[in-house]
C-alpha cells in the first residue's frame, strides 16, 4: 500500500520553561516564536522554521489532545539544515551551544547525512543534518 501520509506538519514538546526553550531555539537554530490560541481559548506557544513547527506545551498546558503521558525530555527528532553543516557548527560553537556527538555519518529518510548532536534546556536530543 502506498503511504497516505505526505509530510510531517508540526511536533509537540513538552517543556520546563516554555520561554528558556524559546530562547534556545532562537539562538542555536534561529527558529522564530509564534503566539496563537488553542481550542480552548487558552495561549500556546510555537516554534516556526521553514514550512514548519515545532509546538510548546509545559504540564500545565490545557488541551484536550495531548499525548497520554507527556514527558519533558523524551523528544529525539533530526532536522536538515538549510545550510552547510559546517557553518551550522561554527554557529553553534560561536554562540557556546555544546555539540554532545558529531559530526558523525547517519542515514536519513532520503539516504545518507552528515549529523551533528546537541541537547536542549530539557535535555531533548536535536539532531541536526546534511544530506551528503
Amino acid at each position: 500500500m502506498k503511504s497516505i501520509i505526505d509530510r510531517i506538519d508540526h511536533v509537540v514538546l513538552t517543556v520546563t520553561d516554555i520561554e528558556a526553550s524559546t530562547q534556545f531555539y532562537e539562538k542555536a537554530l534561529g527558529f522564530e516564536r509564534e503566539f496563537f490560541t488553542g481550542p480552548e481559548g487558552q495561549p500556546r506557544y510555537a516554534l516556526r522554521f521553514g514550512q514548519y513547527k515545532i509546538n510548546l506545551q509545559d504540564r500545565a498546558t490545557e488541551t484536550p489532545t495531548k499525548a497520554k503521558v507527556p514527558t519533558i525530555g523524551a523528544g529525539d527528532f533530526c532536522l536538515i539544515t538549510a545550510i552547510p553543516l559546517n557553518d551550522v557548527i561554527t554557529h553553534l560553537t560561536a554562540n557556546n551551544i555544546a555539540i554532545d556527538v558529531g559530526p558523525v555519518a547517519r542515514r536519513g529518510a532520503l539516504g545518507p547525512i552528515r549529523s551533528v548532536y546537541l541537547r536542549d534546556p530539557d535535555g531533548n536530543l536535536v539532531e541536526v543534518s546534511e544530506y551528503i
